[in-house]
Order: C-alpha cells, then structure tokens, then sequence
C-alpha cells in the first residue's frame, strides 16, 4: 500500500473549490479501498489473532485497570501470558487486581451454587444439583499484568507510521494548533505515561482548550502524522470523550490525517491499517463521515499551507 504521489494543487482561484472537493472525494474511496485492502493483509491478521487471545473487561474491571495501572493496554494472567504468549512477568512487578467471576451450577431459583443454597431458605427442589445448568455465582479477585510487566516473545504490532518528509508541515502544524486552542507538547518516549498510544488529545473543560501530547519518534513524519490526527480531535471533537462514539471519531481524524498528510506529500497508507483495527468489518464508515472528514481536512490544508508559505 502507498499513497506517495505528485501532490495536487489547485492553482485556479475560480475553480479550485470544485477541484479540492473532488480531489477529497477520490482519496476518501481510495482510503476505503485501503482500509478493505488492510484487513486481507498477513500483518493485519496475525495482529487479529494475538488480540483476540485478549479478554474483553468489563467497565469495572477495566476502571480497576486504569486506577492501579494507568498506562496500560493488554492484560493477562501470569500463566496466560507463559502459555499464550511466551512472556513472563518481570520479577518485582506488582499485580493489577480485578474481579473474575465464579462459574458453577447454579440454582434456578435463589442462584446460588450447591453448597451456598444449602444454606439458605431458598426451597427449590424441582431439580437436582447436578442437573441445574452453570452460571455465575459471584465475583472473586484475580490478579493481571499488563504486558509492559512482562518480557519475552514480542507481540504484533501494525505499522501505522507516516512517511516522508515532513520538514515544512510538522513546523506549520505546531503554529496552527493553537489558532483551535490547542496546547502541543511533544513528548520523549521515556517520559510518554500513555502506553502504545502515539498520541492523546484531551479536552480541559474548566480551561476550554485542548490538550495534546505526541509521542517524539525518530521520524518527523511520524510525528506529523500523528499530530495531524490529534488537531483534528480538536476540531472535531471539542467536548469529553463519549466512549460510544469513540471508533467513529477515530474515523473522523485519521479519515482528516490521511487528505491533509497526503495533500502534503506524506505516504500515509499505514492510515488504512488504523482504521481498519478500529473499523473491522465496516470501511464504509468513512464514506459515512465524508462531509465532517472533508471540511475538516479543507480547512486544515488551508491553515497548514499558509503557514508554510507565509
């Protein structure tokens, strides 16, 4: 997958709304063919298989995740972690605990195991023990690691970087952020607190601004890339995060990366591999969300190129 190409200008003041919009329009069907493309690749499905070994926690488990281990992202037991995925946990590191369920026979009536409605009032005799069907009886603690506490194997994990040179608009990026009240700070990795996330944008509602923080990496690109998605959270998405919307706002600001870092000469394929991780079965999403990823991103390039130029 590449989308390097000659950019586009639109030199022609009385049509260059029409050829602008056309041109959005092209590269949104061909980030969506990307997309369709990405999910077939050997790289996307070896990363799907790994991610579906993980258990999928529950709200409350993963609120007790984030307050005993903020930064972390994939969390197993200390034998899932051995048989599953070749890793060990670190000696000295501390356990995450979370709650696990008890899955027993389980009586009908009051829902208690055999042993527990043995002990109560509860006067169902309908069935036997042994012919009640299995459910969950409680909750009992167990512990986790979050894999920045383990080591061995590597896991998989997709190259969604973007590529070129981007030694005019990272530049222009970092001056227009602010005119969306947005507060840029690039971060050196061994101070990043976010996990694999690249980047995080977050709203202050008491300060009404947003704030962003990107990942440094060696490759400016990259971190054009990554800060072109974040500005666009910051247009887009100017209130706390709603976890329900969470994968359609992904859209909306990698669907924007991908027309304002293309437009700008970065090869930003690795955008389809993103999309499709958050997306699975749906690339049409992002023809779904055209109009909000269109004058987002016609908007940017606007900013971008005038800061460049100026």
């Amino acid at each position: 997958m590449s989308t390097t190409e000659k950019r586009v200008t639109f030199d022609e003041s009385e049509t260059r709304n029409d050829q602008m919009q056309a041109s959005i329009d092209e590269w949104i069907e061909d980030l969506t063919a990307l997309v369709d493309e990405a999910r077939t690749t050997a790289e996307f499905q070896t990363w799907l298989d790994v991610q579906s070994r993980f258990h999928d926690y529950s709200y409350r488990n993963t609120l007790l995740i984030r307050q005993q281990c903020p930064h972390a992202t994939r969390v197993a037991g200390y034998r899932t972690w051995q048989t599953e995925f070749d890793r060990h946990v670190i000696e000295g590191e501390q356990a995450i605990w979370i709650w696990a369920p008890i899955i027993t026979d389980k009586c009908p009536e009051c829902g208690n195991s055999p042993s527990y409605h043995n002990n109560t009032d509860c006067e169902y005799d309908e069935t036997p023990p042994e012919e009640w069907n299995r459910g969950v009886v409680g909750f009992r603690p167990v512990p986790v690691f979050d894999v920045s506490q383990t080591e061995g194997e590597s896991l998989p994990e997709l190259d969604t970087d973007a590529r070129g040179d981007a030694s005019d608009i990272l530049p222009a990026l970092l001056e227009v952020a602010p005119k969306y009240d947005a507060d840029v700070s690039i971060v050196p990795p061994v101070k990043w607190e976010h996990g694999e996330a690249d980047g995080i944008c977050k709203y202050q509602e008491s300060d009404l601004y947003q704030k962003i923080k990107v990942k440094q990496k060696p490759d400016d690109a990259a971190v054009a890339g990554t800060l072109i998605h974040e500005i666009a959270h910051a247009i887009l998405h100017d209130t706390a995060l709603d976890e329900t919307e969470r994968a359609k706002r992904e859209v909306e600001a990698e669907g924007t990366a991908y027309i304002v870092g293309r437009y700008f000469d970065l090869d930003m394929s690795g955008s389809a591999l993103y999309l499709a991780a958050w997306e699975g079965d749906d690339p049409e999403a992002i023809a779904d969300r055209l109009q909000r990823i269109s004058s987002t991103a016609e908007e940017l390039i606007g900013r971008v190129w005038t800061a460049i130029t100026e």
